[in-house]
C-alpha cells in the first residue's frame, strides 16, 4: 500500500515537473514581446500555487486521515493484547488454584 502512495506520487511530481517544463519552453520560445510573456508567467505561476495550495490541503486531510487510522488500529490492538494479557493471567490464575487444591489433596 505504501508503494502505491510513493509511486502515485512519484507519478504526480513527474507530471507537475514535465507540465512546468513545457511551459517554461513554450513561454521562452513563444514569439511574443517581452511583457506578455512575463503578464504569462505571472498568470502561470498564480495557477500553479494555487494548484500546490490545494495539493497541500488534500496531502494534510489525507495525512490526517491516515494518522487517525493509525491510532484506531494501535488502539484496537492494545485492547486485544490486553484482553490476551488478561486471559493468560485468568489462566495462570486457575492452574495455580487448580494446582494448590490438588496439593492440598495429596497432603491428606
Amino acid at each position: 500500500m505504501a508503494d502505491d502512495r510513493g509511486s502515485s506520487a512519484a507519478v504526480v511530481l513527474a507530471f507537475l515537473t514535465g507540465t512546468a517544463l513545457g511551459a517554461l519552453a513554450a513561454l521562452v520560445l513563444a514569439p511574443e514581446s517581452g511583457s506578455d510573456s512575463r503578464a504569462q508567467l505571472r498568470r502561470y505561476a498564480r495557477r500553479a500555487e494555487d494548484n500546490l495550495r490545494d495539493l497541500a490541503g488534500r496531502a494534510g486531510e489525507v495525512y490526517e486521515e491516515v494518522v487517525g487510522q493509525g491510532k484506531d488500529f494501535v488502539g484496537a490492538k492494545k485492547s486485544a493484547l490486553r484482553d490476551a494479557f488478561e486471559a493468560g493471567r485468568e489462566a495462570m490464575r486457575q492452574e495455580r488454584d487448580h494446582r494448590s487444591g490438588d496439593e492440598e489433596s495429596e497432603d491428606r
